[in-house]
């Protein structure tokens, strides 16, 4: 494998191209807009996304899709949930066969209620080895080489041990798996959580409720994955817990960020409207609360976390009710 095409120049697909660029003789980055790709090809530094990191002499930037993809040996997609089929069906055309293709994506397909990996491979409609990558990760350390652990997963675990040998440097540590579902719904549905922990912190609450949130959301993440195939060992790893923690106490996190402003009072649309960056974790709660009411699925805080961004409901009487909820057993 020498040449990567990634697909997505935001803060993670940027960070990603810096941390793999000493894997393959040519890393490929490809930016929806032609505005942007010229002017971090022109800089050599992506400022909108992730300031401060120079690119090295091995990526380079693209608008031009058929470009990025001609001849690639693996394909990495980190374009946003909703612009993933569209991206996907338009590179179609320009991926091999036998080109793998990994999701770094993280979230659900509101209205299909598709996981990543399958929008790619309804997209792809060919026989394209698919993986899924995802762990406790942000992408400003990745960027600054910080060691790190993250999951590739797909259903051949020759393909996921191909990936992590392509893809593992110094600083990067990949386990392989075999979990995709597991590994997809703990990566998308932690971003929910994530809201609902930095809400918690915008009320003024302690680390007593942000633990207890955090926890009793793992349980829903668990017990959801496990009712569309998944591996409940998996949530207790990095693409679960591990993620889940990171995301829901690091202040790096956007998804936090967003819930903490939720939590002080401000409106929604007010906070996406001056958010540069894509929380996924706001359209996520959408599909996930979707799809626990069609696998009848329990998901307290997901339920909850959805009238707070749906239903205008206050988010301190989401917190109380949710403390009220009948007791049962843990």
């Amino acid at each position: 494998m020498t040449r990567l095409c990634i697909l997505g120049a935001g803060s993670w697909g940027t960070a990603l191209a810096i941390a793999l660029a000493s894997r393959f003789e040519e890393v490929r980055l490809w930016a929806r807009a032609a505005e942007q790709a010229n002017l971090i090809a022109k800089e050599r530094e992506n400022a909108r996304y992730l300031s401060g990191f120079r690119l090295p002499d091995a990526v380079s930037v693209s608008h031009d899709l058929q470009k990025s993809l001609n001849d690639a040996d693996v394909v990495l997609s980190v374009v946003p949930a909703r612009y993933l089929r569209d991206v996907m069906g338009q590179a179609a055309k320009f991926i091999r066969a036998d080109t793998a293709v990994v999701s770094a994506t993280k979230g659900i397909e509101e209205g299909s209620l598709r996981r990543m990996s399958e929008v790619i491979g309804e997209t792809l409609q060919s026989p394209n080895p698919v993986a899924v990558l995802s762990g406790p990760t942000f992408a400003r350390e990745i960027a600054a080489g910080e060691p790190a652990a993250i999951v590739i997963a797909a259903k051949d675990i020759a393909v996921a041990e191909q990936i992590q040998r392509a893809f593992s440097t110094p600083a990067l540590r990949f386990y392989a798996s075999q979990d995709v579902v597991g590994v997809e719904i703990g990566a998308a549905l932690k971003n929910v959580i994530a809201l609902g922990a930095g809400v918690c912190s915008g009320l003024g609450l302690g680390s007593n409720s942000v633990a207890a949130l955090v926890t009793r959301g793992l349980a829903e993440i668990t017990r959801l994955a496990v009712v569309l195939g998944g591996k409940e060992r998996t949530l207790s790893g990095l693409a679960g817990l591990g993620d889940l923690v990171l995301t829901a106490t690091g202040n790096l996190s956007r998804n936090r960020a967003v819930g903490l402003q939720l939590g002080q009072g401000r409106k929604l649309p007010d906070i996406l409207a001056q958010t540069t960056m894509v929380a996924e974790g706001v359209s996520t709660c959408a599909a996930a609360y979707q799809l626990g009411l069609r696998e009848k699925v329990e998901l307290p805080i997901i339920r909850k976390m959805h009238e707070v961004l749906y239903e205008e409901k206050l988010p301190r009487l989401a917190i109380r009710e949710l403390m009220e909820r009948p007791l049962t057993s843990e």
